[in-house]
Formats: structure tokens, sequence, C-alpha cells
């Protein structure tokens, strides 16, 4: 038998190679551990189990069969002309919100960085619709591009006819407009953010070498932030795959002919209002992992540039 010391140490050893040099920080991150497993991680296995199996929602205390189906409702997924129609919407979307959300947040993050009058309050004014409740945003959005509204008004005969949210080639583009105003003050702090660790010297000797402004942009600030443009570019990505809110409310609900329907309204749609949550946990599932391949050849392009 060990003598008792030699048990203690490896007790001691099993336990720092299980809990860590400091098992109070486990302590700590237990409570934010047990919120992700909760809210996400089983969520998250159950969509992938419903989405093998033929599921739908019945009354408290009603038993039914779940047969396992393998992958028909993925085929079902794919095979759906609504649901491909929604993965090119998105895809419209993100070509304009994504550039659009990068070019003016850094153009903008770049002129509040300078010293010009007034500079925290045109800060405020743009984060304002950030943190203001969705809701609210769409109402005035609506108040201004409506049949008639306040642009419709100004434009005059310029304006489109059916009009902006109901005209079946302007309202995919007037959401990503939309979202892209509505998003731009987070991502401008994230910048200014990123801008105060650009070192002055570089824009002192750009000086000095006759660069102008865009120069200046172009060779010292977009080097110095691609970390945060990495960032936003994900982060644009990911708002855009978890579109609901905007076409719900700004197009009733994906119009005019769906040509505003996005993947997750989608299995809003077909999930809840039509009791097939196993085909919308099939989609879920396809656009996880979908921003999953997007990020990692993110990631993966980063590194190489590196």
């Amino acid at each position: 038998e060990l003598p008792l010391s030699t048990r203690e140490s490896r007790v001691r050893r099993l336990a720092r190679a299980v809990l860590g040099r400091q098992p109070i920080g486990l302590a700590f991150g237990a409570p934010y551990a047990l919120f992700i497993a909760v809210l996400f991680a089983y969520p998250l296995g159950l969509a992938v189990w419903i989405s093998f199996h033929r599921y739908f929602f019945t009354a408290p205390g009603v038993s039914v069969a779940r047969p396992f189906v393998g992958l028909a409702n993925y085929r079902a997924v794919f095979a759906d002309p609504e649901v491909l129609r929604s993965f090119l919407n998105i895809l419209i979307f993100l070509v304009i919100n994504v550039p659009l959300t990068v070019g003016l947040s850094l153009l903008l993050a770049t002129a509040l960085n300078a010293a010009i009058p007034f500079r925290a309050l045109f800060r405020a004014c743009f984060y304002v619709p950030y943190v203001t409740a969705s809701v609210a945003m769409v109402a005035v959005w609506l108040f201004m591009f409506n049949t008639g509204g306040v642009v419709d008004s100004v434009l005059g005969p310029l304006a489109p006819v059916p009009s902006w949210l109901v005209n079946q080639n302007w309202a995919m583009p007037s959401i990503a407009i939309y979202v892209t105003w509505k998003q731009l003050g987070f991502f401008i702090l994230l910048y200014l953010a990123a801008l105060q660790n650009v070192p002055k010297e570089l824009y002192e000797a750009a000086s000095i070498d006759g660069a102008s402004w865009w120069h200046k942009l172009w060779s010292v600030t977009v080097p110095g932030v691609r970390t945060v443009t990495t960032l936003i570019t994900l982060l644009a990505i990911i708002v855009g795959a978890n579109l609901f809110t905007e076409p719900y409310l700004l197009t009733a609900g994906g119009g005019p002919n769906g040509t505003s329907a996005s993947p997750v309204l989608l299995m809003y749609q077909i999930g809840i209002e039509q009791n097939h949550p196993d085909f919308a946990s099939a989609l879920g599932v396809i656009l996880v992992i979908g921003v999953l391949l997007i990020v990692g050849v993110q990631r993966l392009l980063q590194r190489n540039q590196t």
C-alpha cells in the first residue's frame, strides 16, 4: 500500500490535471457554462435530433410516435423552391449589406476620430438607432418608405412603382439598407476603438511624404484595423444569416411573393405556424453549418494573410 503522502500527492496531481492550477476559475465560469448549455447547446442538440425524425407539436399529454426518417427532412429542404429562394435573398442581402457596413463604418469612424466640432454628439447620434427597439425603428422606416411616404414624396417621379417595400426588385435591398443604418453605430464604435491603436507616427510619416487623405486611409488606416474589419465582416454575415425581424415587420412576412423571405423567417413560418418543426430544424441545422463554413474559410484566409 502506498504511503499516505504519496496518495495525497497523486490526488493533488489528478485534481490539478482535471481542474487546472486555479480551480476557483471553474467556479466563476460555471454559471456562464450552464447558461450556454441550457440556452444554446441543448436547443441545438434537440434541433439536430428533431431534424432526423418525423416530428410535430401536439397538445399537452398527448403521446404520438415520432419515427426516425434519416435524411428525408434534409432532402425536403433542398427540394423546396421557397427555401432556395430564401438563401438567394440572403445572398443579395449580404452582397449589399456587408460592403456598405464595412465601408461606411470605417469612413465614419475615421471622420469621428478626427478633431471635429460636436464629435461626441455625432457619435451618440450614430449609436442611437442601434440601441433603440427594432419595432420603433421599423415604424419610422415604414413611415418613410411606404407607398406615398416621405421618400416617395421627395423623389416624385423617380420613386419606384410599386413602392420600395412592396416592389419585388427593391424589397430586399431596402431591408439591407435599413439593417446597415441600424447596425452602423455599433460597428463605428468597434472601428473607433481599433483606430486608437494605430500609431500616430505612421500618419505623421505619411504626411511628411506628401500622402493625401485617401492614401493615408488606404495605406495606414486599412492595414491598421484589418483584424477589426475581419470581425465586423463576420458579425455582418451572422446578422444576415439570422435575419428575421426586418422582413417579418417591413414586408409583412417576406413579401412580395417571397422576395424578401429569409431562412430564419421560413423556419418560423413552417415550424411554428404550419407545425412542421422537423423541416424547420433541418433548415436550421443547414444554416448553422453554412455559417460555420463561412467563418472557417474567413479564419483560414486571415491566418494565411498573417
